[in-house]
């Protein structure tokens, strides 16, 4: 059994370029990057994974998503948090990262209000797609 606590676990981790196939657990990748100061994770590309909170991701510049589920909202306006000061405190914030057809449980999104007002666009446009419902 890994010990995720184990200092050489977390180094191991923040090197990692590419996560496949695998459950990743937000609040812990968060901290590994911070302990290796690291406050912004940049870089990495996740294909096929769960991208597991409760975390709030800030969304930086050069990030995507391609082919993922957001998460579950009935509202989807409600997966997304407009920063309300020039700097984003308590996220785990992304730059220059892919995220190919994963699947996020218990994540909201924060970050440039251009990017959010997209990202809410294209999950309502994707609704409207799958259910026939616009709403």
């Amino acid at each position: 059994m890994t010990d995720v606590l184990n200092e050489d676990h977390g180094r191991k981790i923040v090197a990692r370029k590419s996560f496949s196939n695998e459950a990743v657990w937000l609040p812990m990748l968060g901290v590994y990057h911070l302990n290796a100061g690291q406050p912004l994770i940049r870089g990495l590309t996740f294909t096929e994974c769960v991208i597991e909170g409760p975390a709030l991701v800030g969304i930086i510049d050069g990030v995507s998503f391609e082919g993922c589920n957001m998460g579950v909202a009935t509202d989807p306006a409600s997966l997304f948090y407009k920063a309300q000061g020039s700097v984003l405190v308590g996220t785990v914030a992304f730059a220059d990262t892919k995220f190919i057809r994963c699947r996020f449980v218990q994540v909201a999104f924060t970050g440039h209000a251009e990017s959010l007002d997209q990202m809410a666009a294209d999950l309502i446009s994707a609704r409207a797609e799958v259910t026939g419902n616009p709403g």
